[in-house]
């Protein structure tokens, strides 16, 4: 009862004891120990763990010394109490990276009597304590006793040959802890020790031991074996053939772990380790799978006897199966490593696995499914892919070849989905989940085979099937649903419904939640409401048991959150396809709904299953609940929950829509005082779906909106002034403002909205505050707006708008204004009637003003893409014949190009395309590039004449004609798919050949066109990744003869001209780690540029790196650690100016990001070179700081990601 009491008063921070104290609890808790009751020694062991913070060093020194004393005992039970002791005080020992010297002295102490304990080979059991403790420490510890890795690596190699298999086994783990963290030549020690006893030819006992060694500390410190596995494959390969079937297992397992942790090395070897896996994973010698399939061709009734057989076979002696698991693993590995071989995986282990798929151990046959189903995972299209339906890309090889070999997987599943072992069938519908997510529609023919009694139905029908086997047979049934068209299950619907109807009142909730999500998607297929025409479908047999069951749970108010939302959900989806086959169930069934929005914890789903209900095309009588329901919605718009409002505001705006002749302006009163809080700049995108709400009872009941001028309106105006709105919002208030006008809601006119919209930029009602750019042109959209839905008062505004734009009194904002709006209403209208527009413009292209020529340069572009026959040829003309204005024409033209359809422009391109090209060697770079973005652009309109025209200028024309030409070919890849992606991918290897370029210039637009591809259409530039990235990666290294001196007075100041250029290479590669590269990736390349000028760059890319390849960095750690430490001690010289202290500063968080990433991962956190780094850190106060408060905006950031709002 004292040690009790003792152990809760030491877990307390407040006690504190005095050394006499100490000394005496440290003596009575180590006499403890040796007490005769076992309970008392284990309160005296958990004593000590807390104890180790509490008590001076010396302290727990004198108890580290007792307890090795005691683990040498001959009294065995004071031997175990003392190593379970020790274990505790080195689980509670602070981390060296704290600078304590307890650490390094406990470990040393306790590491130095360890490596004596172990040499004892008479008495085995004191081995293995200490072998134990000796894991723990390393495993924990390491880098603590770098000065005792030799001397722990001495003694732990003997016992590789000890007679006793459970002392090589825990030498094997030590020994695996001790080489993540020892240097470079102690690994090749071991290293070279292992081969050299495996070269001896002769096949022993530890010659398992051996394999079994390679494989362990491959798997801890992988990236290290790389080196010496030329030397190792060989052997392993050799040993392979020894009539050994444990043997045969761990040589499989390293070559496992082989793959895994050295992907690179490994290549060469892969042909070698698949044709073995594929020999032994049919390795069974005695077993006759010939005979087994005779009999499958036997009556059913001999089935089951036939599974009972095959169960009662047993022979402890054989071993073979361990075979066969470890060779079907190792496969798994490789297809997880091995993307690029994914076809010849396809061709030669596909059909090895699925005819194993009849493996009589339930243990591999698990393994096998797991290896296919890694191979199914893999045949998922990557990032960028083309899709087969964007104009005429093929479809992917890898998924061609699995679709050829879907009737033989079925074939061989259709068995194991009769097994009775639930394993096996768990196994069988995980690969049939994949296989139906991965190739939709693959299935279509084999329904028969995988729902009747031999799948899914059995599965959910028979008695013995655990929960867990009813939960993963109702997901597979819901990812098929949701992967075939629904015409496929018409046939079986009577087959397969009862089963799923009887698990929705299953008493577990997890299967009743499964069984909802399927009931609801086959409501879906029974009736699908977007091709109702084309369906002949008789539902009505099964519409009272869907409903009943659905209905059932949607009434319980005793159940699991989970299914209360998925009954809400699945009832609104019956309501919306069935709806008119309720009958006189439907309205106390929406009565029910009513209840759950009233429910704070059930309005959520029942706000979503609600919008469902309004939009459904069959109209829904909602008229009884509608005035409850409307005042409930309403009042939701004002809770602090964002995803409510945003349903909300998406369920009122479809039931506004459907419903209009239902609605009275009493009703909607509630919903239209809630709407001015909502809309703000603070949340634009709430604000957009309110705008929406408006414009939709705008256009069907206006006379709800009789009172918006004083409460809605000024909101909206303030929003459309504001420098973010954009996009979607922008668009919504377009649309509002041009239904305000057309319905005379509100009884707002046209010329009061104009006014207000351009008061703050005119006259006596300009606002005081700045007004930012975007506004200009928001407002700009809106006039242009108003003016197309009222074009007989438009043609007075579009004359003030001119007389503002003469005027010399006009302030500049006023005039940009006018520009911008004019441009606005010129692209909707043609304004071929105001003569002196033109001259006005062009006027407006000498002004001081940039962006007055800006807003003159963009009108002019607008102006002409509502009246092309006039103004283009003007517009031509002018870019001819003057030069001083030709960059603001370019820009007009540019603005044609990019608005006008591409019928329209057809008959203009020749005449636009030689005309660009004559422009296109213009000494003014942005010239050029304003060309290009034409060009490009213009190649849109018509690729496959426009195309091979851009191609044949870069053989012909100086430098700047061939930057021009690869800058417009950038402007061709745009994130949309396109007609012209098919051309690009034929022909984007020729202009990424100018990467090789002797110009500086073009070689870095090349750069950044590759970019552009990289990141906006990988898929253009993934097969020729092999011939690109030699030059990329060239261009990533300084070269002297772009270095130059400048004179600036009396100083010297170094230019580099290939900074730029260096810069667009480590940028491309920064895309393409994300899209493209991952394990391909030369890290060479980071770690010789982690000093120089973009060293922040590589910093941001090390990180990223460390996230996606791992492996990769391990590998180079040592290379990457040295300039990580150089940044982050560096200092800046006493009299620097102030932005050398804020480069330095940004520098050295930005190294400091790279250093936590690196730590992330495990392996890493071992190394001595990362230990005594991260030491460092720690002990200088500056860094710690640093160092700290990057780790916390990481954790936040993490923390952020995972609670967002994603509704």
């Amino acid at each position: 009862m004292a040690t009790n009491d003792l152990m809760m008063e030491l877990q307390k921070d407040s006690i504190k004891l005095d050394e006499d104290s100490e000394k005496k609890v440290v003596a009575m808790l180590l006499k403890l120990l040796e007490d005769k009751n076992g309970e008392v020694q284990n309160l005296a062991v958990k004593c000590l763990g807390p104890l180790v913070n509490k008590v001076k060093e010396y302290q727990v020194e004198t108890m580290v010394d007792t307890l090795c004393s005691n683990m040498m005992s001959e009294k065995e039970p004071l031997r175990d109490i003392s190593s379970m002791g020790l274990k505790t005080i080195i689980a509670e020992l602070p981390p060296s990276s704290t600078g304590l010297s307890l650490t390094v002295n406990v470990c040393k102490k306790i590491t130095s009597q360890l490596i004596g304990a172990i040499g004892k080979q008479e008495d085995v059991s004191v081995q293995l304590e200490a072998l134990d403790i000796l894991s723990d420490m390393l495993s924990r510890l390491s880098g603590t006793l770098v000065s005792f890795h030799a001397s722990i690596l001495s003694s732990l190699l003997p016992l590789l040959t000890s007679s006793r298999l459970a002392v090589r086994k825990r030498a094997i783990i030590a020994l695996s802890h001790l080489v993540s963290s020892c240097s470079s030549a102690l690994f090749t020690q071991l290293a070279e020790h292992l081969l050299a006893e495996l070269s001896s030819g002769q096949v022993t006992s530890a010659t398992r031991t051996y394999i079994q060694c390679l494989a362990t500390i491959s798997r801890q410190g992988g990236h290290r074996v790389g080196e010496h596995l030329e030397k190792i494959i060989p052997l392993v390969v050799k040993y392979c053939s020894v009539e050994d079937d444990e043997l045969r297992e761990y040589c499989f397992q390293a070559f496992e772990a082989f793959v895994r942790r050295c992907p690179k090395e490994m290549s060469c070897h892969i042909s070698t380790i698949v044709k073995l896996c594929l020999k032994y994973i049919t390795y069974d010698p005695n077993y006759n799978y010939d005979a087994d399939e005779e009999d499958e061709d036997d009556s059913m009734d001999t089935d089951n006897e036939e599974q009972e057989s095959d169960d009662e076979y047993s022979d402890d002696d054989d071993m073979s199966w361990k075979v066969r698991r470890s060779s079907a693993k190792c496969l798994e590995a490789v297809i997880s490593t091995r993307r690029d071989l994914l076809l010849e995986l396809y061709g030669s282990v596909a059909p090895a696995l699925v005819a194993r798929f009849r493996e009589r151990e339930e243990n591999v046959r698990t393994d096998i499914f797991l290896a296919f189903i890694a191979l199914l995972r893999q045949t998922r299209a990557p990032p960028g892919h083309l899709a087969p339906t964007e104009y005429g890309a093929k479809e992917d090889p890898a998924l061609s070849q699995l679709k050829k070999q879907v009737p033989s997987i079925v074939k061989a599943l259709h068995k194991q989905l009769k097994e009775k072992s639930i394993k096996s069938r768990q196994g069988c519908f995980s690969l049939l989940t994949e296989l139906a997510s991965v190739a939709p529609g693959a299935l279509a023919d084999h329904i028969p085979n995988v729902l009747l009694s031999t799948g899914i139905v059995y599965s959910l029908t028979d008695k013995s099937s655990s929960s867990n086997m009813k939960i993963d047979a109702l997901s597979f049934l819901y990812v098929l649903l949701c992967n075939h068209p629904p015409e496929v299950f018409h046939p079986h619907i009577k087959i397969f419904l009862p089963p799923v109807v009887r698990c929705t009142e299953d008493p577990f909730y997890k299967i009743t939640s499964e069984a909802l999500l399927v009931t609801q998607q086959i409501v879906k297929i029974v009736r699908p409401l977007e091709k109702p025409t084309s369906m002949t479908f008789d539902v009505r047999p099964y519409v009272k048991d869907l409903f009943s069951a659905t209905l059932q749970r949607l009434k319980a108010a005793d159940i699991d959150q989970e299914v209360k939302e998925r009954a809400i959900s699945c009832m609104g989806y019956i309501i919306c396809h069935l709806g008119d086959q309720l009958g006189a169930d439907l309205q106390p069934t929406l009565q029910i709904f009513l209840d759950r929005l009233k429910n704070e914890i059930t309005r959520f789903s029942a706000v979503k299953a609600l919008t469902l209900i309004t939009a459904s095309p069959l109209k829904i009588d909602l008229r009884p609940v509608l005035p409850e329901g409307i005042q409930i919605l309403g009042s939701f718009l004002r809770k602090n929950q964002r995803a409510l409002k945003l349903s909300t505001l998406s369920a009122l705006t479809v039931l506004v829509t459907n419903y209009s002749d239902s609605l009275k302006p009493s009703m909607m009163e509630s919903v239209v005082n809630e709407l001015p809080a909502l809309i703000s700049e603070s949340d634009v995108h709430v604000s957009q779906m309110a705008i929406a709400l408006l414009t939709c009872m705008t256009k069907v009941c206006p006379s709800s909106l009789t009172k918006i001028g004083g409460t809605v309106l000024p909101e909206v105006l303030h929003l459309v002034h504001s420098p973010l709105l954009q996009g979607g919002a922008l668009g919504a208030i377009v649309e509002l403002l041009q239904a305000l006008v057309v319905n005379k809601a509100s009884n707002i006119s046209y010329n009061e909205l104009v006014k207000s919209l351009t008061g703050p930029f005119f006259g006596s009602q300009k606002s005081a505050e700045p007004v930012h750019r975007q506004s200009y042109y928001s407002v700009a959209k809106c006039v242009a707006a108003l003016s197309t839905a009222c074009p007989n008062e438009a043609s007075a505004t579009i004359s003030n708008f001119i007389q503002e734009v003469k005027a010399t009194r006009t302030s500049e904002s006023a005039r940009i204004l006018s520009f911008l709006c004019l441009g606005e209403m010129g692209r909707s209208m043609n304004l071929g009637g105001q003569k002196e527009l033109k001259t006005v413009i062009l006027e407006a292209f000498s002004s001081s003003n940039d962006e007055v020529k800006s807003a003159a340069s963009c009108a002019l572009g607008n102006i002409c893409v509502g009246n092309l026959k006039e103004y283009l040829p003007f517009m031509l003309k002018e870019i001819g014949s003057q030069p001083k204005r030709q960059y603001l024409l370019l820009h007009s033209l540019k603005e044609v190009i990019s608005a006008s359809t591409a019928e329209k422009l057809k008959p203009h391109v020749e005449e636009i395309w030689a005309l660009l090209f004559k422009h296109c060697e213009c000494a003014e770079e942005g010239t050029r590039n304003v060309v290009a973005e034409c060009l490009g652009k213009l190649t849109l309109v018509n690729p496959a004449q426009l195309l091979p025209q851009l191609k044949k200028q870069l053989s012909s024309g100086s430098p700047h004609a061939r930057s021009t030409v690869v800058t417009a070919i950038k402007f061709t890849i745009v994130d949309q798919p396109m007609p012209i992606d098919e051309l690009l991918k034929d022909c984007i290897g020729d202009f990424l050949k100018t990467l090789q370029d002797p110009d500086l210039n073009v070689r870095r637009v090349a750069l950044v066109m590759f970019n552009s591809a990289a990141h906006n259409k990988p898929a253009l530039i993934r097969r020729l990744l092999g011939t690109v990235l030699p030059a990329l990666y060239k261009e990533t290294q300084i070269r002297k003869e772009l270095i130059r001196e400048v004179e600036m007075g009396p100083f010297k100041h170094t230019v580099d001209d290939g900074l730029d250029i260096r810069k667009a290479a480590f940028e491309c590669m920064y895309t393409l780690l994300d899209s493209c590269l991952k394990d391909h990736y030369d890290i060479r390349v980071l770690y010789m540029n982690l000093r120089n000028s973009i060293s922040m760059l590589t910093f941001i890319m090390l990180a990223r790196l460390c996230a996606l390849s791992p492996a990769a960095v391990t590998q180079r750690l040592d290379r990457l650690v040295e300039p990580l430490r150089a940044t982050c001690t560096t200092k800046v010289k006493a009299g620097s100016v102030k932005q050398e202290f804020e480069k330095q500063e940004e520098l050295r968080r930005s190294a400091m990001r790279a250093v936590a990433a690196l730590l992330s991962i495990k392996e890493i956190q071992q190394s001595p070179v990362m230990v005594d780094f991260a030491s460092l850190i720690h002990s200088n106060t500056e860094m710690a700081t640093i160092f700290e408060s990057i780790q916390k905006d990481t954790s936040s950031t993490a923390c952020a990601t995972e609670t967002m709002d994603t509704s």
